[in-house]
């Protein structure tokens, strides 16, 4: 059986839809149930819906063969696997918001960022040797500077209709392209590839 971690949500019915068109048996994802592991009927597929940011840990430890989560995620967990193909979907960007009348904030000493994403905003910022506070947060990042807890936040924006409902703006495309990608643990490539590689192979084909 070849095992496939999901981010939870909208990702993971794009994700469905792109395996179904693979020949890989999806329909028990589209089921209401409160199972945490999903089998397809012909017994070929397993799933673990789980969130976006433990789909890298699940692959790297080999309990699911492959995972489809966003770059975004893979930038911020830097985990140990094979990235293997851009699957074209889950498409936003990463970006520094904030209140446009404050967009001198960037220049500021210490400027204060709000994020989920800690270590990459870290390492950005040490890469331009600027000094910034770091407040991390889970939820509800474009409330932190209408709150005044930060300067900015450094997020993913799809839409952004948060932002502008919160007054919000894109001060900085930092990543424009943000996709989700396909992962594959690194042994198991080696193991099963007699299973994997024809199904990365007609990923590669469908996406084109």
């Amino acid at each position: 059986m070849i095992y496939f971690a999901l981010a939870k949500g909208r990702l993971a019915e794009e994700s469905a839809k792109l395996l179904e068109r693979c020949g890989v048996d999806t329909a028990v994802l589209r089921s209401e149930t409160r199972r945490l592991v999903l089998e397809s009927a012909d017994g070929k597929f397993g799933f673990f819906l789980v969130k976006p940011s433990d789909v890298p840990i699940y692959v790297e430890a080999g309990v699911a063969d492959l995972g489809i989560v966003g770059k975004d995620t893979l930038l911020e967990e830097n985990r140990d696997l094979y990235e293997m193909l851009d699957l074209r979907i889950g498409r936003c960007s990463m970006c520094i918001a904030g209140f446009p009348a404050r967009k001198d904030a960037l220049t500021r000493p210490c400027l204060r960022v709000a994020t989920k994403y800690v270590n990459t905003a870290k390492r950005l910022f040490f890469d331009r040797g600027e000094e910034v506070e770091i407040v991390p947060l889970h939820g509800s990042i474009e409330l932190a500077p209408v709150t005044g807890l930060s300067d900015v936040i450094f997020d993913v924006v799809q839409t952004g209709s948060t932002l502008k409902a919160n007054g919000l703006v894109v001060l900085e495309e930092v990543f424009p392209e943000i996709t989700a990608r396909l992962v594959v643990n690194k042994v198991c490539l080696k193991t099963k590839s007699e299973q994997l590689l024809p199904l990365i192979g007609k990923l590669r084909e469908v996406v084109g």
